[in-house]
C-alpha cells in the first residue's frame, strides 16, 4: 500500500475548489468539508477487513461479507477537524468517535496538547485520525504519537489538502501511517499557511473570522 493517497476524484476536485473560494459562505464550506470526508471515506476505508457470514434474504440464503471485528474508530484534531465527523458518520453510522486537542504555538508551530478523550477500546480498533489540513504536520505527528501511547497499531491520516513539508513530517516520524488527501498545495508561508491553501480551516467551518 502506497503510504501517500493523493484522491483525484472529480468530485473531490471539484468541492475542492468551493473550498479554496474566499467568498464560499460558512454554511457552504461546512457542507462540502462534510462531504469531502464522506467521498474520501471510501478509500481510506478500502482495506477494512471483511469476514464470511449466512443470511437469509428474502427469495433464498446467502454468503455474503461483512466487516469483521472491532472496525473502526475516527478521532479529529480539534477544533477543525470536528468538521469531517458528519461525513464519516452519515457513511459508517457506528464508528466510535475520539477526540483529541491540539493547538499550534504561533511562535513555535509546534503542538501543544490540551484535551484527549478516547473510546475504551481504541487499541482494538483501526484508527483515522481526522484534520483538513496538513501544514506543518506537527499535530499530525503529535496525534500518531498519541495514538500510539494508546496501544494503535493501524492508523490512518484523512486531510483535505496537504503540504509537502507536513507529509515529509509525518512520514519521517511515523513511516507506517497513511496519509489520503485531495491535493498536496506548492508549500507552506513564513506563518505556516499552506499555499494557495484555502485559509485557516477552523476559522472558515465555525465562522470565527
Amino acid at each position: 500500500m502506497k503510504k501517500l493517497q493523493v484522491l483525484d476524484h472529480p468530485l473531490l476536485q471539484h468541492k475542492l475548489t468551493i473550498l479554496r473560494d474566499k467568498e464560499t459562505s460558512v454554511k457552504d464550506f461546512r457542507e462540502v468539508v462534510s462531504e469531502m470526508a464522506t467521498l474520501m471515506c471510501y478509500e481510506a476505508t478500502r482495506g477494512l477487513a471483511l469476514e464470511d457470514v449466512e443470511i437469509e434474504t428474502p427469495v433464498a440464503p446467502a454468503k455474503v461479507k461483512r466487516i469483521a471485528g472491532k472496525k473502526l474508530a475516527v478521532v479529529p484534531i480539534l477544533r477543525a477537524g470536528l468538521g469531517m465527523v458528519d461525513g464519516i458518520l452519515s457513511l459508517i453510522p457506528a464508528v466510535k468517535v475520539g477526540h483529541l486537542g491540539l493547538y499550534r504555538d504561533p511562535e513555535t508551530l509546534e503542538p501543544v496538547e490540551y484535551y484527549c478523550k478516547m473510546p475504551r477500546d481504541i487499541a482494538e480498533r483501526e484508527v483515522i485520525i481526522l484534520d483538513p489540513m496538513l501544514a506543518t504536520g506537527g499535530s499530525a505527528a503529535a496525534a500518531v504519537s498519541v495514538l500510539k501511547g494508546y496501544g494503535c497499531q493501524h492508523i490512518k491520516l484523512m486531510c483535505i489538502l496537504s503540504a509537502p513539508e507536513g507529509i515529509k513530517r509525518v512520514h519521517d516520524e511515523h513511516p507506517d501511517v497513511e496519509i489520503y488527501t485531495a491535493a498536496v498545495d506548492e508549500c507552506l508561508n513564513d506563518h505556516g499557511y499552506i499555499v494557495p491553501g484555502l485559509g485557516d480551516a477552523g476559522d472558515r467551518i465555525f465562522g470565527t473570522k
